[in-house]
């Protein structure tokens, strides 16, 4: 049996011409071969510009073994649904009726008359996640057809209840949207009702975990999940952790009420925060999420950004008081008369709305705080943004808390990222350019030297001209992440470039025979074994950075390789990640993106409508993928292993957008 696509007119059936699968053109001479043979047929649908049926071309079609399993069991036919509408339209409203959601590749099963009796969309080349491997369903479908025909002719369930059983559990399956929303649903019982975040004292914000939740809320529907992190949030920039003066946020509350902070301000919270705050802004319209993104993108501009764009590291806690004495929290602190000469007769409003008192909420002085009020679309919140202004100059007469201003790549790119994600999301596109301007910093600061030879390309930290080399797994997974986002925010191609290379380094130089990340690379003498945590601290670990890194590389380098070594990561964290669910939360938060990525590809001009609503669709599960602008501008709308037709209107975008979000994971 020869592959018979060589000589057709179509682009996409050539693309197929040199597959080792025996496909036939559509046509009366492939159904007569089915009838002579017995063999039911397999219809493969899809187009050129369809994401998904390169991956499963490349993963299967292209694939010697997978290749002899169809050619021995089936008739195989390619169609390509812009020649054949009509043949499109027959099958794919076929699929609707077998109650599952279109889109291509289109996969069908049929009878040598040509009636369908099963199909589907994307099939994995093995299985993972809960769905069978292609060549399951192949022999699953097949064995069905000859054995049981009068099934067949009635219904698709023995093939379902056949694929059930054959289905392998692989340790990466095992992990699934059903796993990951039980462990939301623990923690959520877990979580202070009245307070936000976990119960008791100290509070620490903990992003990947509010993260985790906030997915769960997305894939279940389930708001009672989505409320846990909106009352955390809420409560935070009510709270004394939030500098209501200057913003950002400090590092953790020592009460349980977010009221006192440990005064310090790491780089790393307020990267991690300042996205998760634009995701609440744009789903609640809440002016106190959208107050607190910008106050603090404010604040890491004015005050974090070094000369030469990048960002510091963090700033102390401790300052010098009146007296001259080092002093927690000295430069946050008021006092009733310091405010009534600044504000004078409104002072007594102010000093009510932010429970500044004679006595004080903390050693004698007082803390800002809005925590006798709440809600997020409070008109309180943003009423005394000219009075806060006029305290934020008398405050920067005050000696300033230290700042330490190294430079450390893994703390930048956590920043750039959430800069360029949060940016995009609430159309502030200079926080995407400061972005840019920190991004191209640490790559002069820390990027490869001319005689780096085979190490690793990334430094760690830079400081005063000198760098400390090489870099550690987070520094090389957070600026690939970093490069992403940004590509993902502007459309420029040379930050997947950038981040295509550093996550090759990250297999070459980290990979260990455990198949996890170590924090060092292969080689590092100084220390007697090479560290390899896989669970989340301050930050997320360097093994969930990376297996987000990999899972959006694939679909923007429309390179699958990447999926697979995001899923061989996976499989290697699973027994640990089963063992501790909540110290892997950004794990699992990556597995959410593995199970239901939205990936739109845009032939549209960065300003077009159809990419400002790309661009607004929220980042957790969404991939944008840039062109070369078309004539009419386009998108394109995949999810869960199936891909729409290009869409030129904006609604139409938006609405397939919406209807994919919403839609539970394959």
């Amino acid at each position: 049996m020869a592959n018979q696509l060589a000589s057709e007119t179509s682009l996409y059936l050539r693309q197929h011409a040199e597959n080792p699968v025996a496909w036939r053109p559509w046509g009366a001479p492939a159904f007569a071969e089915a009838r002579e043979t017995g063999k039911p047929v397999l219809l493969s649908i899809g187009y050129s510009a369809c994401h998904w049926c390169h991956v499963m071309a490349h993963e299967s079609f292209e694939d010697e073994a997978t290749a002899t399993l169809m050619n021995r069991l089936f008739v195989n036919i390619k169609v390509d649904r812009e020649e054949r509408p009509d043949v499109d339209h027959v099958y794919m409203s076929a699929l609707h009726s077998l109650g599952q959601q279109g889109g291509w590749p289109l996969t069908m099963f049929l009878s040598p008359d040509g009636k369908p009796f099963w199909g589907g969309t994307y099939f994995p080349k093995t299985a993972r996640y809960g769905q069978p491997a292609f060549a399951s369903v192949l022999r699953s479908v097949a064995e069905a057809y000859h054995t049981r025909p009068g099934d067949i002719a009635g219904n698709g369930e023995a093939i379902l209840a056949a694929l059930r059983q054959t289905a392998v559990t692989s340790a990466a399956a095992a992990l699934s949207s059903e796993f990951a929303t039980t462990v939301a649903r623990r923690i959520q019982e877990l979580f202070d009702p009245v307070n936000g975040g976990m119960k008791g004292a100290p509070k620490f914000p903990n992003p990947p975990v509010l993260e985790l939740l906030w997915r769960a809320a997305d894939r279940t529907g389930d708001e009672s999940i989505r409320g846990a992190v909106l009352t955390t949030l809420e409560r935070m920039c009510r709270g004394g952790i939030f500098d209501h003066v200057g913003g950002g946020f400090a590092r953790y509350s020592v009460d349980e009420r977010w009221l006192a902070p440990h005064f310090e301000k790491m780089l790393y919270d307020n990267a991690q925060l300042l996205p998760l705050l634009a995701l609440a802004a744009q789903r609640t319209g809440g002016a106190l999420f959208h107050s607190a993104a910008e106050r603090t993108a404010a604040w890491l501009l004015r005050d974090m950004t070094t000369d030469s764009g990048a960002f510091a590291a963090s700033l102390d806690a401790d300052s010098l008081n009146d007296s001259g004495h080092a002093h927690e929290g000295a430069y946050y602190l008021w006092t009733p008369q310091q405010i009534e000469r600044v504000l004078g007769p409104e002072a007594p409003a102010f000093m009510a709305a932010f429970d500044v008192t004679p006595p004080g909420n903390f050693e004698g002085e007082s803390i800002l705080n809005q925590l006798h009020r709440s809600g997020p679309a409070d008109p309180e919140f943003t009423r005394w943004a000219p009075h806060l202004a006029r305290l934020q100059q008398l405050r920067a007469l005050r000696p300033p808390p230290g700042r330490d201003d190294k430079v450390l790549a893994d703390w930048n790119g956590l920043m750039i990222a959430g800069l360029a994600r949060a940016g995009a999301l609430l159309g502030q596109m200079d926080w995407v350019a400061a972005a840019q301007r920190a991004f191209a910093a640490v790559v002069d600061h820390l990027g490869a030297e001319s005689d780096a030879g085979d190490a690793p390309p990334l430094g760690h930290s830079w400081r005063e001209g000198r760098s400390l080399r090489p870099g550690f797994a987070a520094d090389h997974a957070a600026m690939a992440l970093a490069a992403l986002a940004l590509a993902e925010a502007t459309g420029r191609v040379d930050y997947v470039t950038l981040a295509e290379g550093w996550c090759g380094a990250l297999l070459t130089h980290y990979l260990t025979e455990a198949g996890v990340l170590a924090m060092t690379a292969a080689g590092s003498a100084d220390l007697p074994l090479r560290p390899s945590p896989t669970q989340d601290d301050a930050v997320p670990n360097a093994n969930a950075l990376a297996c987000e890194a990999f899972i959006r590389l694939a679909t923007m380098t429309q390179n699958a390789d990447w999926l697979a070594r995001a899923d061989d990561l996976i499989a290697a964290l699973t027994p640990a990640i089963r063992a501790n669910p909540y110290g892997h939360a950004a794990t699992l938060n990556a597995l959410d993106l593995r199970l239901w990525q939205v990936e739109i590809t845009l032939a549209a001009k960065r300003d077009d409508p159809l990419a400002r609503i790309a661009r607004s669709v929220p980042y957790p599960n969404r991939i944008l993928v840039w062109q070369a602008p078309g004539a009419p501008p386009s998108a394109t709308v995949c999810a869960q292993g199936h891909c729409s037709l290009p869409l030129t209107d904006p609604e139409q975008l938006r609405a397939r957008i919406e209807k994919e979000l919403t839609s539970a994971p394959g």
